[in-house]
């Protein structure tokens, strides 16, 4: 088997693992109370609700898969831009409108939302694992860094939130 063809399936095999761990932690998350604010965050400093965590995971893992199908669906030599930054108004209209809805539903959404990406990664073609986008503040990547940061470390980052304010409780 070809080595790259290899690496692309360990990751993709890797990624689906890590999303199984995120939904069984999310189905603990949607039957327990957390209140509090998160701790702030590193870069902006700001602090969440549970609610607002909830609306950015129901929010995010489908923008980033749009992007993705964005990069994938326009064969250009060179990288495609993609991507938001943490202003970004849609960003924040989406965690503000839901932030309010009760956690099931959220959570519903959530697991909606991360069974789509456990369908896509399952069925992309490990030659288009190589396709690039540029973001605005963090470059060239390809699909495995895209995947890695803005869907699977994003979600394993807000769970752990939700759990340090459920151990707060």
């Amino acid at each position: 088997m070809d080595r790259l063809v290899q690496d692309d399936e360990e990751a993709r095999d890797a990624f689906l693992a890590r999303l199984v761990a995120v939904e069984d932690r999310l189905a603990r998350l949607a039957a327990a109370d957390a209140a509090g604010l998160t701790d702030p965050d590193p870069d902006t400093g700001e602090r969440w609700e549970p609610g607002q965590v909830w609306a950015h995971m129901a929010e995010f893992p489908g923008y980033w898969l749009r992007q993705i199908r964005r990069i994938l669906n326009r064969p250009l030599p060179e990288p495609v831009p993609f991507g938001r930054v943490k202003t970004d108004p849609g960003r924040i209209d989406g965690i503000e409108q839901s932030r309010r809805e009760p956690v099931a539903e959220l959570h519903r959404r959530v697991v909606a939302a991360v069974e789509e990406l456990e369908d896509f990664l399952a069925s992309l073609p490990p030659e288009r694992w190589s396709a690039l986008g540029t973001h605005p503040t963090l470059g060239e990547m390809d699909i495995p860094a895209i995947v890695r940061r803005f869907l699977i470390d994003h979600l394993e980052e807000h769970v752990e939130q939700l759990e340090a304010l459920q151990h707060r409780r």
